[in-house]
């Protein structure tokens, strides 16, 4: 299997330091309080960058579209700007982008290097303080321009928010096809935002639930290819795949520890419960974590390895638990109604996410890490699998409407929920971290 993630080959990134004066930039004063409960977006203008025939418009609307669906910006319509910049290198006239209410303006140019290379670079400014706030530029192939695009968008959006942004990773998921009865499964990925599709298996046999490793460009999931399922990791850059084992008693699929070097599951041993596990990659040992006459599921680590989330009905109906790593001090933490499942610990380390389903309706939602503060961000028919972006601020999920499930983002106030485009149906979506 070819690889699908090339290298970005940034040889750059340099900073570039200016103001209207010349100098190198103060503090610029405009910023996004992220932690706030209701975030106003930000009027921003970003121009469409210079050279590179059509690609610097391209770029420009990559840009333009992750930081709008971010729901933390709002892009000002092209058609408003006063001023037609010629020269990214150069001052705007701050007082054309004031009048349009621009708190940031973001210009930029692309080149094309002799070794066939390109060059992109983009400058931040703070139109109301008349200065620069940030300027880098990039080298890429012509594989990587959608990246370079990407790039800049988490630049600008940490530059703003202060925290990491999220837009040059990708998804792995799962592509249906077909009819209804017959549906054609297929392991794929994605960047972000829908593009650049690519099909990691060839449909013959069900694959399902894919998980990313926290720290590498690595997945787990479950194959039926011989007829009984098998858990495989698989290396996205090389395409290597390597098998874990057979687990004819699983009931959810394993997820990776933070470190990578194990994975954590459920399993229906003999006695007939299903148990908690935990299995090094290396040796392939296995530990039991729980010993429960219920059923315990849906393990997911936090994000330091020192705890697990889970799931059991020990208590009557699926409820959220959380234990120490090695299956110590199991604590429940969720009382609502309803039933939970898939809960997943946030990259931040803060909230969990969970399915909910409750009153004739699936929800998705987070809570804090001791079961207070619940929020449900989105309800719906038959919705499910929630995956957090790498920043922690954004969640993906599969929602079955209209003949099939196709994938949606929301963010943590629960206003800016996203579909997520793709040409057939899709489902159990994994977010990778932050590419390199």
């Amino acid at each position: 299997m070819k690889s699908i993630l090339k290298p970005l080959l940034m040889v750059a990134a340099m900073a570039m330091g200016m103001t209207a004066a010349g100098t190198l930039p103060a503090l610029a004063l405009v910023e996004l309080n992220v932690n706030k409960g209701n975030v106003e977006p930000l009027p921003i203008a970003i121009t469409d960058f210079q050279g590179g025939d059509a690609l610097g418009a391209q770029i420009s609307q990559i840009v333009t579209a992750d930081l709008k669906r971010s729901g933390l910006f709002a892009p000002i319509d092209k058609s408003a700007f006063i001023e037609k910049i010629t020269n990214p290198d150069a001052a705007p006239r701050f007082d054309d982008w004031k009048v349009i209410n621009a708190q940031a303006l973001v210009t930029g140019s692309v080149s094309k290097e002799a070794d066939g290379r390109i060059r992109a670079q983009y400058r931040l400014w703070d139109t109301f303080a008349g200065q620069q706030m940030a300027g880098e530029q990039f080298f890429a192939n012509d594989a990587n321009q959608r990246r370079v695009a990407h790039i800049i968008a988490d630049a600008i959006y940490e530059r703003l928010t202060g925290e990491k942004g999220y837009f040059d990773t990708r998804v792995v998921f799962i592509d249906e096809s077909g009819a209804k009865n017959a549906r054609k499964k297929r392991l794929a990925i994605m960047d972000q935002d829908g593009a650049n599709v690519r099909y990691l298996s060839d449909g013959k046999s069900i694959v399902l639930t894919p998980r990313f490793s926290p720290n590498r460009q690595e997945i787990t999931y479950m194959s039926y290819e011989s007829g009984q399922p098998r858990v495989y990791l698989l290396q996205i850059e090389t395409g290597q795949r390597e098998l874990v084992g057979n687990f004819p008693g699983m009931t959810f699929a394993p997820r990776f520890s933070p470190d990578g070097q194990k994975v954590i599951m459920s399993l229906l041993r003999d006695d007939g419960n299903s148990n908690i596990f935990a299995m090094d990659l290396r040796s392939r040992s296995t530990t039991r974590l729980t010993n429960s006459t219920a059923i315990d599921t849906s393990p997911s680590y936090s994000p330091d390895g020192s705890q697990v989330v889970f799931t059991s009905d020990r208590g009557g109906r699926a409820q959220i638990y959380v234990m120490g790593a090695d299956g110590s001090g199991q604590n429940r933490i969720s009382f609502g109604d309803g039933v939970y499942s898939t809960p997943v610990w946030s990259p931040r380390g803060d909230l969990i996410a969970f399915t909910k389903q409750t009153g004739g309706e699936f929800q998705i939602g987070v809570m804090k890490t001791d079961g207070s503060g619940e929020r449900i961000l989105s309800s719906g028919f038959q919705q499910e699998g929630p995956t957090w972006a790498p920043n922690g601020r954004v969640l993906m999920f599969f929602r079955d409407s209209a003949g099939g499930p196709k994938l949606v983002s929301v963010d943590l106030t629960g206003r800016n929920e996203q579909p997520i485009p793709t040409a057939n149906f899709a489902s159990d979506p994994a977010w990778s971290p932050l590419l390199e």
